[in-house]
């Protein structure tokens, strides 16, 4: 685990009881609203596999339509918040790192992967991918949610390293703070990313959130 993702998991565990409070602000509710119910529409009786769940947010939305949901996250401490919650299907929960998931061995017919691209490392896209895709079968429907950078309501970008990794300083409600990988990718960036290992892709940018679709290609 490198210092990103080390320093990424300690700030979701230790933000697990107030995580929710970033899908309450106002400014961002009608793309939210368009969002679960697109989510709720593509997973429609399928079987779905979640890649960090944290603290089940997006666990609920798919759950609301879909026949099963399999969610996994790295920290134990949201997944407690999201074994609380009350879904629609039946859902399993998994505490496992997504670089190298331990998950039942079974035909995923969607991924959902809600907010997760934005923590990896532009050197670590491509790991996460092939080993993501290593467990789907080819045609395997995979969405990609996340957030677009807004001023005045994301949180500034406090540094840009030589990679081009963005970064935010992050203060919880307890004073403790953490700087916290966040990329924010262009069309083209994402695109790029999937060249030869995807086909169908499709974007899609609201105001405060981006949508990418595309099914599983393997040569």
């Amino acid at each position: 685990m490198t210092d990103e993702q080390r320093a990424l998991r300690a700030y979701y565990r230790d933000r697990a009881g107030e995580y929710d409070e970033v899908y309450a602000k106002p400014e961002r509710q009608s793309d939210l609203g368009t969002l679960r119910g697109l989510l709720a529409r593509w997973v429609r009786d399928k079987s779905v596999l979640e890649i960090a769940a944290g603290t089940g947010y997006w666990t609920e939305v798919l759950a609301s339509s879909a026949r099963n949901v399999v969610a996994t996250d790295v920290n134990n401490e949201t997944l407690g918040v999201a074994r609380a919650r009350t879904f629609g299907c039946p859902v399993e929960f998994f505490e496992t790192d997504a670089y190298s998931l331990v998950i039942p061995d079974r035909t995923y017919e969607v991924v959902f992967v809600g907010f997760f691209w934005s923590h990896v490392a532009h050197r670590d896209i491509g790991r996460f991918l092939d080993h993501l895709h290593s467990l789907l079968d080819c045609g395997t429907l995979v969405i990609v949610l996340d957030n677009t950078f807004v001023e005045g309501s994301s949180t500034p970008i406090s540094r840009t390293d030589a990679w081009g990794n963005s970064y935010q300083r992050r203060e919880l409600t307890d004073g403790k703070t953490y700087e916290v990988l966040k990329n924010f990718p262009s069309d083209e960036e994402l695109r790029t990313a999937m060249s030869d290992i995807a086909e169908d892709v499709k974007l899609r940018r609201l105001t405060y959130y981006w949508l990418m679709t595309y099914r599983v290609f393997r040569a």
